[in-house]
């Protein structure tokens, strides 16, 4: 998931519920909401620019790690394949054999292949309120001994957000 922007659905959870991990891309907007998703699972989590001090003491802007055979990268700002954010994540991605690339930002829900550095990217568009966005996106994904398989999304169209949503702001 990525850019809540201190918006809590419980839906969240929900779509979450069979998940080891939950992970969040930045533009968090809030430590009640990186709270709440803790509480339910472990997290791991990046801030993203719009997060504050208190998430930014708490969390690093990337993180680079190894699970079931996949490495991982996680930032906030990444860009998509052929249009990376830097020179530095392109290489960085490169030189580390990153499997899985996910980044946030945008608010637009984007999966795709680099064919060049051979990695999936994800970018699981925006589950918060915030943005120019008409509908709210999670995904989920399975790794498995180096595989990364059955990807699912979870579209919430704005106007449904009447039906079990409550907004925390930032803090």
């Amino acid at each position: 998931m990525s850019d809540t922007h201190g918006y809590w659905d419980d839906r969240y959870l929900r779509f979450f519920a069979d998940c080891d991990e939950i992970w969040h891309a930045g533009d968090i907007g809030g430590n009640r909401v990186y709270e709440r998703l803790c509480a339910a699972k472990p997290v791991r989590a990046v801030f993203g620019n719009a997060d504050g001090n208190p998430l930014r003491q708490q969390l690093q802007s990337a993180l680079l790690f190894d699970l079931e055979g996949v490495r991982v990268y996680m930032t906030h700002i990444g860009g998509y394949p052929g249009r990376y954010a830097s020179a530095a994540i392109r290489q960085l991605l490169r030189q580390q054999h990153v499997k899985l690339f996910i980044s946030g930002h945008s608010h637009i829900l984007k999966v795709g292949m680099d064919p060049e550095l051979n990695l999936l990217h994800i970018n699981p568009g925006a589950a918060g309120r915030q943005g120019f966005h008409l509908v709210r996106t999670l995904t989920r994904f399975t790794l498995d001994q180096g595989e990364i398989k059955d990807f699912e999304l979870m579209e919430i169209p704005l106007q449904e957000d009447h039906t079990g949503a409550s907004v925390n702001g930032s803090d």
